[in-house]
């Protein structure tokens, strides 16, 4: 693929099944471009001689012999001759082509082989090929609107791209009486060739885009998106609507992990490490989208609120107190200034309110001096309408100080029709206004959450020297044997990894049990090792304190009860294993489950209730670097329980945070992995203990070459 900068400012676009028919497609198409478009439509259809009183061709390549250059081409004919039309004009030197027409991967299984000779011919010719399946593209820069919806965008710095193309003609509509204006548009459609990365991509190195916005349904590239979207998120923001937020099927995982994390919970930590804001709901993409395209970043994170009335001030209070910002407290001297200038009846503290019968000089004074306090971060600006004050006059008086200051503000001009004017005003200054205090503030939290994200140093994930023979040995002896799922016969995996574990082995006679049982000091723990018992506690399969004298007797046991339990499971023998005083450290869960779409996720958290009944968990997507697990481990609402809590001894924090990177590092470069779970890891005040394992293999996967 190429550069995407000719893709959103052509000089000339061709509508391959142009019509003069209304109510198809290709009359909506290319009537859109010859309306607003600022370079030449080139109709294409064999059958016409002109479209709309624009000359008509009957191919792209009739139109390169007359000496037309074509930069895009947008096909809307049917799917049985697309793939002939694209070639021919990929033939011609057209770089860029708009598939809108349907009956691709999303129509069965013939659409889905018409769909990879797509690819492959945008492989073949280096095609930038957006769609098929799609609405189309705009671009306000140039007037293109290469799209059948029925209105154009407005000209903004908001830059969209969405896998539903209803959505977006839904979002112009509601954006332009709302003052909301855009860059480019992109229908992404079946996203056979161009993703989301590759806009992502594009737009961050747009100057004329200041925000990045996104409906996404699925992400095909998870890893590709992540790296991606770190490096443009440094300098533009992002917010996405991910739909389907789901667990469905969750359930059917092999593993604790598996069964946790939902297929939401890969989507959640990767667009979180990708610098992603993500939001529920349209309102919120576009009042996000409104304060990042217009207001600075905060300096601090104090909120000041100024209002005419109490009850919006305290709603607004409450907001702050459900985000992430804090209310700022005013210096002794902006109390003093607030207290020379305010009447009695007057609150000088935060929120400030100047009372119902505020002129739009008491506004004036009571914002420039909040504005003007080194603890004021961001201001809310809240007013109900009164006969003493013009909404017209506050919106002027705000945009003023807001460009005085330079600090973020937000407003909420409660009201109807008396708001229309002001918000416009204050539009044009980049200012946000709402009806909902609480959406102000939770603006504002937008703008210092991006700022925080923006800030935030991206490690390179540490390279430890792990065993990778042995480990490829392990792993490729159970796959050749046919074996899928893995236990604690597999604990040498740990070992190779350096992760530390309990002395012990697995055995298959009591003679042998009772041998390394007289090698470990002390009783022993004992554990059925079968492949096809995954929940050996719950049959009776461990033994905890098993004095020497009893070990011989107790192997017998454990294999009665697997085979009274289970009959057909395959039994490996008996896992001797020294016994770890629990109760002097603080149980914890490391697991791991691969995701489609972001590979390899890996999660922690605490033991018993904290993992099973209160999902006290946290995700990343590997491979993990340090500082990202020290957020995973202070993420979970047990964490203080790892410090000292309650009298607690502290718990070796580093070591547990090691073994999470070493798992990280394993399941990066082994993705033969598809599930693993180290339950309990054990974190004492000095070092740790990878108590229990268990693992499910993919036969079919490939290990990854990684350099030791």
């Amino acid at each position: 693929m190429g550069e995407l900068s000719t893709l959103f400012a052509p000089e000339c676009v061709a509508v391959v099944g142009a019509s003069d028919e209304p109510g198809t497609v290709g009359h909506a198409i290319t009537k859109n471009l010859r309306d607003d478009f600022e370079g030449t439509v080139v109709p294409v259809n064999p059958n016409r001689e002109n479209v709309l009183g624009l000359e008509c061709y009957d191919s792209v390549r009739e139109a390169s012999e007359a000496d037309i250059t074509v930069d895009v081409a947008v096909v809307v004919v049917p799917p049985t001759i697309a793939l002939d039309v694209i070639e021919e004009a990929a033939q011609t030197g057209v770089e860029n082509v708009v598939v809108i027409t349907a009956g691709f991967s999303e129509a069965g299984s013939e659409g889905s082989g018409r769909e990879r000779e797509l690819v492959a011919l945008a492989e073949k010719y280096d095609l930038n090929l957006v769609g098929p399946n799609s609405l189309g593209i705009m671009s306000t820069t140039v007037g293109l609107n290469a799209t059948f919806g029925p209105r154009s965008a407005s000209p903004g710095n908001i830059s969209f791209m969405s896998q539903s193309g209803a959505f977006i003609t839904a979002v112009l509509d509601w954006a332009a009486d709302r003052h909301l204006g855009f860059k480019d548009v992109v229908s992404l459609g079946n996203k056979a060739v161009l993703d989301e990365s590759d806009f992502i991509r594009q737009w961050g190195d747009d100057e004329g885009t200041d925000v990045i916005l996104g409906y996404l349904e699925d992400i095909g590239d998870g890893r590709s998106f992540i790296d991606t979207a770190q490096t443009v998120t440094r300098e533009t923001p992002m917010v996405v609507v991910k739909s389907g937020r789901t667990e469905a099927g969750a359930s059917a995982a092999a593993s604790h992990t598996g069964a946790i994390a939902g297929s939401d919970t890969a989507y959640r930590a990767g667009l979180e490490q990708a610098g992603v804001l993500r939001v529920e709901t349209v309102q919120d993409l576009f009042d996000f989208a409104s304060i990042l395209a217009g207001q600075p970043l905060p300096e601090t994170e104090g909120v000041a609120i100024v209002s005419n009335a109490g009850g919006p001030g305290v709603m607004a209070t409450d907001a702050v107190g459900d985000s992430s910002l804090e209310l700022a407290t005013f210096s002794d001297e902006t109390l003093a200034r607030l207290e020379d200038r305010l009447p009695s009846e007057a609150n000088l503290y935060n929120p400030v309110d100047i009372i119902g019968d505020a002129t739009i000089d008491r506004f004036e004074d009571t914002i420039d001096i909040v504005l003007d306090d080194e603890n004021v971060g961001m201001a809310v600006v809240l007013s109900c309408p009164t006969a003493v004050l013009s909404y017209e006059e506050l919106a002027e008086v705000i945009a003023s100080l807001h460009e005085k200051h330079g600090t973020p503000v937000a407003t909420a001009l409660m009201g109807g029709s008396s708001t229309e004017t002001a918000a416009h005003t204050l539009s044009e200054s980049g200012i946000p206004t709402y009806f909902d205090p609480e959406r102000a503030v939770r603006s504002l939290d937008a703008l210092a959450r991006y700022a925080r994200r923006r800030d935030h140093e991206y490690e390179t994930p540490a390279q430890f020297d792990i065993d990778r023979e042995r480990i490829d040995e392990i792993l490729t002896a159970a796959v050749e044997s046919g074996q899928t799922r893995l236990g604690v016969e597999s604990m040498d995996l740990l070992e190779a990894c350096e992760i530390p574990t309990p002395t012990g082995e697995v055995v298959n006679s009591p003679r042998r049990a009772t041998a390394v049982a007289r090698e470990i000091d002390g009783d022993v723990v004992m554990k059925i090792v079968s492949p096809d018992i995954s929940h050996k506690s719950d049959i009776g399969g461990v033994e905890i304190g098993v004095a020497t004298e009893e070990v011989a007797d107790t192997y017998e046991d454990l294999v009665v009860r697997a085979r009274n339990y289970q009959p057909d499971a395959k039994v490996l023998g008996v896992q001797i294993q020294e016994m770890v005083d629990v109760d002097a450290g603080t149980e914890s869960i490391v697991g791991v489950t691969r995701d489609p779409q972001f590979g390899p996720l890996v999660m922690f958290g605490l033991g018993g209730i904290f993992v099973e009944v209160m999902e006290d968990t946290a995700f990343r997507v590997a491979p993990v670097a340090e500082s990202a697990v020290r957020e995973m481990v202070d993420e979970i609402t047990s964490s203080p329980l790892l410090y000292g809590a309650r009298g607690r001894e502290r718990a070796d924090v580093d070591a547990l945070v090691e073994v999470i990177q070493r798992i990280s590092q394993l399941v990066t470069e082994f993705p033969v992995i598809t599930e693993l779970d180290i339950n309990p890891v054990v974190v004492l005040p000095d070092g740790v203990a990878a108590i229990d394992l268990r693992l499910t293999l993919d036969p079919d996967a490939v290990t990854t070459e990684v350099d030791s």
